[in-house]
C-alpha cells in the first residue's frame, strides 16, 4: 500500500529520528515551532548530536518547516509533543492541547493522527482526540482516524535505534490500526499491534516505572551498604553472578521519562480512588538520592584539614545520562544546585551538553577550560566517553593532594585519576 505524505509535529529527540527515517523513502514534512531548531536542521545541524549533517542531508524526501500550514497536504500526522509535570508533580498536558488545537486548523477528511507522547491511559482518546473534534467539528472514525504509538527513543544509544526496536501501535478502530501498521512497517522491522489505545498507553508508562522502581531499590542498597562501610558496587557485582539477578545500578535518575512517567500513572490512579504505594516510594528515594550522596561526601572529605566550604570542586557531567546532550530533569543539575548550599567554589564541566542551555540552567559555574593544579576535589557523576579523551587535562586540573570521587564505581574518596 502506498503511503501519502507524512507530517511530524515536533523535531526533538523523538520527532527527528522519525522524520529522518521516513524521509529516506517517503515524502515527509518535519514541523517545529523553534525557529532556531528549524534553521539549524535546514543546514544539517542537530544540536542534540544524535545525527550528523550527512545523515540529515541524505534524507532526500524530508522537508523541514516552521509553517504549520505546510502540513495540510499530509495524510498522516505524528505528534511528538513533550509531556512534563508541573510544580505539583502532576501531568502537564498543555503541549498536547496546543498540538490538538493546531491540528484542528489543518485537519482534513480521512487524516490519520498518531500521538507518540508518553501519557496515562485515556489521554489520546478522551483528551487529545476530543479537543480535535471540538475545535474542528470532525468525528473520530467517521471523518478522521486516531492512533497511539509510544516512542522508545533512547538518546545516545546507537544500538537500540528506532528501526531496530519493536514498535507498539494501536488505532481507534480496525481501519485505523491497519493504516498505522502499514505506515510504521515501512521503516521498522517488528511492529506489535496493541489490543487498543488505552492498553498501549498503559504499557508505555509502566516500562519506565519499572526501571524507576528497580533503580530506587539499588539506590536504597547503596545507602545501606554505604553506612555498613561496604562498597555497594562490589556487592552488586557479586550478586549479579547469579543467573536471574537483575542488573540495575544506583544512580541519579533524570531525563524526560523515568523521573516523570510515574507521576502520570499515579495521577490517574488517585482519580480512581487508588493510592499507589510502591511507585511513589521509589520516586521518593530517587528524588532525594543526590542529597544523600552530598551529605555522605561531606562526612568523608579530608583534604589537608580544609573545611568543605573552602575547597575548590569540579563536577564532571551535567546531562541526565552518559554520551547524551539532554539536560532535561538532570540529576547532576539537582546535585550541583544542592551542593552550592555547602560550597561556592563550585564548577561544572560537560563538553557533551548544550552549553547555551547549560549556562541558562545553572547561571554560574559552567567552565569550558580547566585550570591546571586548581581543584581539591573532582566528582565524576556522568561517565561520558569524552572524559577519557580529556583525562590528561582533567588530571592536571586536580591538585597533587586533591581527591577524585567516581560515584559510578566507589563510595570511597580515592586518589585514582581515570586509571
Amino acid at each position: 500500500m502506498q503511503i501519502d505524505k507524512i507530517g511530524i509535529l515536533g523535531l526533538g529527540y523523538v520527532g527527528l529520528p522519525l522524520a529522518i527515517s521516513f524521509g529516506k523513502s517517503i515524502h515527509c514534512i518535519g514541523y517545529d515551532i523553534d525557529k532556531i531548531r528549524i534553521n539549524n536542521l535546514k543546514k544539517g545541524i542537530d544540536k542534540n548530536q544524535e545525527f550528523t549533517k550527512k545523515i540529515i542531508k541524505n534524507s532526500l524526501k524530508l522537508k523541514i518547516t516552521g509553517r504549520l500550514l505546510d502540513l495540510n497536504v499530509c495524510k498522516y500526522l505524528i505528534v511528538t509533543a513533550p509531556t512534563p509535570i508541573n510544580l505539583n508533580k502532576e501531568p502537564d498536558l498543555s503541549f498536547i492541547k496546543k498540538a490538538a488545537i493546531d491540528i484542528s486548523k489543518i485537519i482534513k477528511k480521512d487524516m490519520v493522527i498518531i500521538l507518540e507522547s508518553t501519557v496515562y491511559p485515556g489521554v489520546t482518546e478522551d483528551f487529545f482526540g476530543k479537543i480535535i473534534t471540538q475545535k474542528s467539528g470532525l468525528i473520530v472514525n467517521k471523518d478522521f482516524f486516531l492512533g497511539y504509538s509510544p516512542e522508545r527513543i533512547n538518546p545516545g544509544d546507537k544500538v537500540h535505534t528506532l528501526e531496530r526496536v519493536t514498535k507498539v501501535i494501536s488505532g481507534s478502530n480496525n481501519t485505523a490500526t491497519k493504516k498505522i501498521y502499514n505506515l510504521y512497517s515501512k521503516i521498522i522491522k517488528k511492529v506489535h499491534i496493541s489490543k487498543n489505545i488505552k492498553t498501549a498507553e498503559a504499557a508505555k508508562v509502566i516500562e519506565n516505572i519499572q526501571r524507576d522502581v528497580n533503580i530506587a531499590l539499588v539506590n536504597e542498597y547503596y545507602q545501606l551498604f554505604d553506612k555498613l562501610k561496604l562498597n555497594p558496587h562490589d556487592v552488586l557485582k557479586t550478586a549479579s553472578t547469579k543467573w536471574n539477578f537483575l542488573n540495575f545500578k544506583p544512580g541519579l535518575v533524570g531525563g524526560h521519562c523515568i523521573g516523570v512517567d510515574p507521576y502520570y500513572l499515579t495521577y490517574l490512579a488517585k482519580t480512581k480512588g487508588y493510592n499507589p504505594k510502591l511507585i511513589l516510594a521509589g520516586r521518593e528515594i530517587n528524588d532525594s538520592m543526590h542529597i544523600y550522596i552530598i551529605k555522605s561526601l561531606i562526612k568523608k572529605i579530608n583534604l589537608s584539614n580544609k573545611g568543605f566550604s573552602k575547597i575548590k570542586i569540579l563536577i564532571l557531567g551535567a546531562t541526565f545520562k552518559e554520551n547524551c546532550s539532554d539536560l532535561r530533569n538532570s540529576g547532576s543539575i539537582k546535585f550541583f544546585n544542592e551542593l552550592k548550599k555547602y560550597n561556592n567554589n563550585l564548577h561544572i564541566y560537560d563538553p557533551v551538553a548544550d552549553q547555551r542551555l547549560l549556562k541558562k540552567i545553572t547561571k554560574i559555574g559552567v567552565v569550558n577550560n580547566l585550570k591546571a593544579n586548581y581543584y581539591n576535589l573532582i566528582i565524576l557523576l556522568v561517565p561520558h566517553k569524552s572524559f577519557k579523551k580529556d583525562k590528561k587535562k582533567i588530571n592536571k586540573s586536580l591538585k597533587l593532594d586533591g581527591q577524585y570521587y567516581d560515584f559510578n564505581k566507589s563510595t570511597k574518596l580515592d586518589k585514582i585519576r581515570f586509571s
